[in-house]
């Protein structure tokens, strides 16, 4: 039975992969002071919506009605829902979660309709948190062995030239100004011309300089001071929009050469009035670039008509937070097996282990076996990488 489309299994080595890059996440997470929340998938329509019927991406929620007949829908981000879990909190509010969203939009390589989001967000926040999110983000990709860049801008830069550039429909024109990195320029061209804004796409092309005389800059270099103290090394681009109407301030996006789509983005929005920042990592896009090794550190116990030994000696090495597994088959469906999911060692258990209370110990890649004392076992496997 195939999967519905945009949706997928993730099994063996891809899902210990996915497993470890989430470990490395939550670890950083929680270093920087981020505590864990959990938030329901299904949520009333309106509040999904919220306040942001406009966005594109709402019209891309998937849609339910329960047997009471009330309007639901899937949640496809974390954000909004802050709104309901950050009320009254002590301030700062440092949240991360990580959990499946949803889109019912068309797919592509690298795009699903279900997708896992690492989120990180601070309600309650300044520039200096902007500037260390970034240095977390940037402490996770390294880790990950990804190399990426991290482009920013600011929202009210982007206000402040079409501003003075007495550009009307100002969130329609920014929204076509997303488009660029997605679009050809003469696209965005065309499509900004019904709202007499074609001529901002020069602005974008002028040097970091010539943004200095717009008072909004000053942000800019706020962060990137900052960042410089973190040691995170970014780039201001002037017509990074992000697609989102929520924003109001510093937005950033983390892009990679191999991946035409953002692997991370985020930036600053107001929750409950608040001013806060936050950001999102794709696992699925992540995981295909993050470069991490993965050890099988499962160990077999080959129980010879030996069960009960077997499972004392499964309960001692689980005891020293060694993982196993024991198997009751004969002795070659055993190794065969241990062989198709490259489990490193294997224990036989039988009479004359037993008698000896010494158990043979073989190697799975070399084959070299031993007999040693349960204690010997123990300490040998106990530190295995």
């Amino acid at each position: 039975m195939e999967t519905v489309k945009g949706f997928r299994d993730f099994l063996g080595e891809e899902a210990k992969k996915r497993e470890k890059i989430k470990e490395i996440i939550i670890k950083n997470f929680k270093l920087f002071g981020f505590e864990p929340a959990e938030t329901p998938i299904i949520e009333y329509e309106e509040f999904v919506k919220g306040n942001n019927q406009s966005d594109e991406v709402i019209s891309d929620i998937f849609k339910l009605q329960d047997k009471g007949k009330r309007n639901l829908a899937l949640r496809y981000e974390f954000t909004f829902q802050l709104k309901r879990i950050a009320n009254n909190k002590k301030l700062p509010y440092k949240r991360y979660q990580i959990g499946e969203v949803f889109r019912d939009e068309p797919t592509s390589v690298n795009r699903f309709r279900q997708f896992t989001q690492c989120d990180a967000d601070i309600v309650g926040s300044n520039i200096k948190d902007e500037a260390e999110v970034l240095y977390l983000i940037s402490k996770i990709l390294d880790e990950l062995k990804i190399e990426a860049t991290i482009d920013v801008n600011n929202r009210k830069l982007l206000n402040e030239i079409l501003d003075k550039e007495k550009i009307e429909n100002k969130e329609q024109v920014i929204k076509e100004i997303d488009k660029l990195n997605k679009l050809s320029e003469n696209e965005v061209k065309n499509n900004l011309k019904k709202y007499k804004a074609e001529k901002i796409i020069l602005i974008f092309k002028k040097p970091e300089s010539y943004f200095k005389k717009y008072s909004s800059y000053k942000e800019i270099e706020e962060l990137k001071r900052y960042c410089k103290i973190f040691g995170v090394k970014i780039n201001f681009s002037p017509s990074l929009a992000r697609g989102l109407s929520y924003y109001n301030g510093t937005i950033f996006e983390i892009k990679t050469k191999e991946f035409k789509e953002t692997i991370c983005a985020g930036g600053s929005y107001l929750i409950n009035g608040i001013q806060s920042t936050g950001f999102s990592f794709g696992l699925e896009r992540i995981s295909q670039l993050a470069k991490i090794k993965l050890k099988n550190k499962n160990i077999l116990i080959i129980s010879i008509n030996q069960d009960r030994e077997a499972i004392k000696l499964a309960k001692e090495l689980r005891k020293n937070n060694v993982p196993c597994s024991i198997t009751y088959n004969k002795i070659s469906k055993s190794l065969e097996y241990a062989n198709s999911y490259k489990i490193p060692y294997v224990i036989f258990v039988g009479e004359k282990e037993v008698k000896s209370n010494k158990f043979k110990l073989r190697d799975m890649l070399t084959g070299k076996e031993q007999m040693s004392k349960k204690e010997g076992i123990i300490k040998k496997l106990k530190f295995l990488d």
